[in-house]
């Protein structure tokens, strides 16, 4: 899980064969303190989505190196590979670009790394593709085949055509390696614009969208699977919408999470909604408890102070709740940690995920950082949220670090968990076989994930959350608007 598997030595290789391309996800380091469960929850929708507005006559094949399947495949070399680019693999990014080029292969260099810092990515491409990637790949490919491949293609996420895009090309991936297939996007982009989030970067233009619900609930139901992710940035950022969509997944009697604001609590009836729909867990980016962080990173979002109430609404409709949190804002002090992991306590968070700060080239807040002269380095490799990259206003960048690391210490420990176990002693069985297998199983996951088990293991757990959902939805159902605490007798979820 920390390095990267070694691409073959010289061979005398075939010239590469046409109509073939490969969409390559690259390796990248995970952090030990976290789950590695994570990483194969569900699978890019970046790459399926590409995948489906390949032309019929071009054969497309996916490679996801962390899936632990060795190096992406070579024989033949492909005609056309697209490589996704992120800052923290673009270093594995550009080492594949390579290997490839002196293959023969025209390689094509995507995603956000690639439009945050276009000048370091173009000589390692022989064409980037910059903004939305289903627009450009039909045309990328058709040049290809002309012999006139441009330096550069622009896709802008501002056409309206992204209700009509294709369903992604779900068919292409190993369904055995993850835990569900069903990655799901309804909308795109988001009403806040917070300082250090991605959707901040420069030159970055996304406008809120949204797809059919009919469309959604289509995908999900032809993909056969129990359980779906949203990937969106926010499901619930328009209301009506979020009712509509709960109408149309409401039928299909499949389970589901999504990230939310905590503000989608202002509404019950929107989280009845969810919950009726098989909304069983949501993340929410807390970031801080310190209301003046929030402030500064102009983060739309209620009071802290009543966060703990909110949570409160989730649970009693049947709703866990993963909690994200990030640590090195400028309102932060040594005591931070240890109030974060006993607040998750005390409110019985199933699930917390903890993040070092970490300023993204192209964002507001790396320009501030810069300017201030508190950036340490440009390693990309380890602006993974992991690690300290910028010096911290009120304690040295090894308390961070050392902060980060006791709050997944403390979190993930047997003593957490169990104080951390729902009300509902029908739902402590599931949140404990979750909790062990997701949690404390780091040296169990690169055996799963290597022999492809990832999905038969989490199978009977997924399937044990549904049958029980649909008890405490039937129970809610029967109890009317106000009924979810009587209901929650038989609550669960993933």
């Amino acid at each position: 899980m920390r390095d990267p598997p070694a691409l073959p030595g010289p061979t005398a290789n075939a010239p590469p064969e046409r109509h073939r391309a490969l969409l390559i996800q690259p390796f990248y380091r995970k952090d030990p303190n976290a789950s590695f469960g994570k990483h194969v929850l569900t699978p890019s929708l970046a790459l399926t989505s590409i995948a489906a507005a390949t032309p019929p006559h071009w054969r497309i094949e996916l490679w996801d190196e962390n899936l632990l399947q060795g190096p992406p495949p070579a024989d033949p070399i492909p005609q056309v590979v697209g490589i996704s680019v992120h800052l923290t693999f673009a270093r594995r990014a550009y080492e594949l670009a390579a290997w490839y080029r002196a293959r023969g292969a025209r390689v094509i260099l995507g995603g956000l790394h690639v439009l945050s810092c276009p000048d370091e990515a173009r000589p390692h491409a022989d064409a980037l593709a910059i903004g939305e990637g289903v627009q450009t790949w039909p045309e990328i490919l058709a040049d290809v085949e002309r012999g006139c491949l441009q330096a550069e293609y622009r896709g802008s996420f501002t056409t309206p055509h992204y209700a009509q895009d294709p369903a992604p090309a779900r068919h292409l991936l190993p369904r055995r390696s993850f835990l569900t297939t069903s990655s799901l996007i309804a909308t795109r982009g988001c009403h806040n614009r917070c300082g250090f989030c991605y959707l901040a970067t420069d030159g970055l233009r996304v406008p809120y969208q949204m797809r059919s619900p009919a469309q959604i609930a289509a995908e999900f139901a032809a993909d056969d699977q129990p359980y779906g992710v949203f990937t969106d940035n926010n499901l619930g950022s328009n209301r009506a919408f979020l009712h509509e969509l709960c109408a149309a997944l409401q039928p299909l009697q499949k389970i589901w999470s999504a990230a939310v604001t905590i503000d989608v609590t202002d509404d019950p009836a929107s989280v009845r909604a969810m919950a009726l729909a098989g909304c069983t867990g949501v993340f929410i980016g807390f970031e801080s408890l310190h209301g003046p962080n929030l402030t500064a990173a102009r983060k739309k979002t209620p009071a802290p102070d009543d966060y703990a109430r909110r949570v409160g609404i989730l649970h009693r409709h049947g709703i866990q709740v993963n909690g994200s949190f990030v640590f090195g804002f400028d309102g932060d002090d040594p005591d931070v940690f240890e109030r974060t992991v006993r607040w998750i306590e005390r409110v019985r968070l199933e699930c917390a995920t903890f993040h070092i700060l970490t300023p993204y080239p192209g964002t507001p807040m790396f320009r501030e950082l810069e300017r201030q002269g508190r950036i340490l380095h440009r390693d990309w490799d380890r602006y993974d949220t992991a690690h300290v990259v910028f010096a911290p206003a009120r304690m040295s960048a090894e308390r961070l670090q050392q902060g980060y690391e006791w709050c997944y210490d403390t979190l993930f420990s047997l003593g957490s968990i169990w104080r951390r176990r729902p009300t509902d002693r029908g739902a402590v069985p599931a949140y404990l076989a979750m909790s062990l297998l997701y949690k404390k199983a780091n040296w169990l996951w690169p055996w799963l994930i290597r022999h492809r088990l990832v999905g038969p293991a989490w199978r009977p757990l997924v399937e044990l959350s549904r049958r029980r959902h649909l008890r405490f939805r039937a129970a809610l159902a029967a109890s009317g608007p106000a009924g979810a605490r009587a209901a929650t007798v038989v609550s669960a979820g993933v």
